[in-house]
């Protein structure tokens, strides 16, 4: 149950967390993500005058026989499309001891996030840009199972139940499905979407169910990671502990272990990039000791001109 002070204290998150998104947005990516995602096709929006140089297939015949004089059909591109936000709620995106400076109107402030802090920051810039386009956005979150739909909808409210829902998920188990969530979105949502999965990837196998989602949805990869988590660093013998499982371990943080430790890390990271690699679809790379807006920034940059 939730006190006063905890609810303060989450909606100052989200309304900090809204207001740097929303200047991305505003400042960078609202351009960039209506070039991307553009309308599915084109539709009637009313008839004009006939000019000369207009294409004579959009001459709408039946109203030029009424009125006696030429006129051609307008159409318009339709914008509206559907963003879902997939969010991993286990327990180990509640990890984060990363920093990076963040620019402010008031000047640099250092910003210590967790990887699902993170996520809630990634997604409020994608809410925020579906919502400025006039997009509908909805989410799903998942840990051993799915734990939350909310069904795609317009609106700076619903957005903000968006980022709300992302910064306060919470996943049952002690393993991540990310597999049995693509399963699900594909059962809930039959229209074509565009689908961004945020997640540290600490989940087996999925390619099969990606494969699947992507016939049907623009689907979009974007690890979350922690700098310390994929590095660590040198420290004698240390306590981990599996924070999805609870297991603890003692571990001899030598030379020799760190570089085993960090060569598996960058493996699974590169197998992961590469599942998304072999079935054509954009994925990107952020880290809580990094400024998360280039790295959204240039995801987008590199789609622009794509057939989405």
């Amino acid at each position: 149950m939730k006190t006063e002070k905890d609810l303060r204290t989450l909606l100052s998150r989200v309304r900090r967390i809204e207001i740097t998104a929303q200047r991305l947005v505003n400042e960078q990516l609202s351009g960039r993500y209506h070039s991307v995602f553009k309308g599915r096709g084109m539709s009637f929006d009313e008839v004009r005058p006939y000019t000369p140089g207009d294409e004579v297939r959009m001459i709408d015949w039946n109203v030029t026989a009424r009125t006696g004089e030429p006129y051609v059909k307008r159409f318009v591109e339709e914008r509206e499309l559907t963003i879902m936000i997939l969010a991993d709620a286990s327990l180990s995106m509640d990890f984060g001891l990363s920093s990076f400076p963040f620019m402010e109107r008031q000047g640099s402030v250092a910003v210590a996030d967790t990887k699902r802090e993170l996520a809630a920051q990634i997604a409020a810039a994608i809410a925020l840009s579906a919502q400025m386009n006039n997009d509908r956005v909805g989410l799903i979150t998942f840990g051993d199972e799915v734990t939350r739909f909310i069904p795609p909808r317009k609106g700076r409210r619903h957005a903000l139940h968006v980022i709300r829902e992302v910064l306060t998920m919470e996943a049952t188990g002690s393993s991540t499905d990310l597999g049995g969530a693509l399963d699900y979105l594909g059962r809930v949502l039959k229209k074509r979407t565009a689908v961004f999965i945020l997640s540290d990837f600490e989940v087996p196998g999925f390619e099969p169910q990606l494969r699947v989602a992507a016939r049907r949805h623009d689907v979009h990869g974007m690890v979350v990671r922690d700098h310390f988590e994929d590095n660590l660093f040198e420290g004698g013998i240390v306590t981990i502990r599996d924070q999805e499982t609870g297991a603890l371990v003692p571990v001899s943080t030598d030379c020799s272990f760190l570089e085993r430790y960090r060569g598996e890390v960058a493996r699974h990271l590169d197998d992961v990039e590469m599942v998304f690699r072999r079935q054509r679809l954009p994925f990107s790379r952020f880290s809580t000791a990094e400024p998360w807006d280039r790295t959204l920034s240039a995801h987008f940059a590199r789609l622009k001109g794509k057939a989405l």
